[in-house]
């Protein structure tokens, strides 16, 4: 179910947890901070899970934007720090955390190349890729964020660790 998608781990992993995100939800700002460090930390870390994040953009123009500024930032090796960065910086849905000048304010403090990052965000590159994981995620029967799929297994909000423990675990043991 992935594609070209950033991950994080081992590409042949055992186990593949697969996030559909949306930067704008709050729900998955929940998810960032509390679940998602203690599945790097017990499962990515320990080469048992690729943790793979996708696009889910349904909540309005600033979660494609701001999709869009993580697919440009990974062109530079930095989508896991914009991606943390966005998350850590939510302020409200399409209330202009998550514009275009910020997006590239953003970059600038992460150290990106300001050029190659604004041509990329301005030239809507990444537009199509994002609606097709978005589209992907609809497919499958997603209608909000976060769904996760672990080895195929829909699991569905921001759920505590213990429940996603289980069924790596589960996945793991097979």
């Amino acid at each position: 179910m992935a594609d070209d998608d950033p991950f994080l781990g081992k590409p042949d992993a055992p186990v593949a947890v697969i996030e559909f995100g949306d930067f704008q939800c709050p729900f998955c700002g929940r998810f960032f901070k509390s679940t998602e460090p203690q599945i790097i930390e017990h499962y990515v870390k320990t080469g048992k899970v690729k943790f793979v994040y996708r696009d889910f953009a349904f909540l309005g123009p600033e979660s494609e934007l701001a999709a869009m500024a993580a697919e440009c930032a990974d062109e530079q090796g930095k989508f896991w720090l914009y991606h943390d960065y966005l998350y850590n910086n939510q302020q409200g849905e399409n209330q202009g955390a998550f514009s275009k000048e910020n997006l590239k304010r953003f970059a600038g403090i992460l150290g990106l190349e300001a050029a190659k990052f604004d041509q990329c965000l301005d030239s809507d590159k990444y537009r199509e890729e994002v609606r097709k994981d978005t589209a992907d995620g609809r497919s499958a029967g997603m209608n909000g964020t976060p769904t996760t799929f672990i080895n195929g297994r829909m699991v569905v909000g921001a759920l505590p660790f213990s429940e996603f423990e289980q069924i790596i675990e589960q996945e793991l043991a097979k």
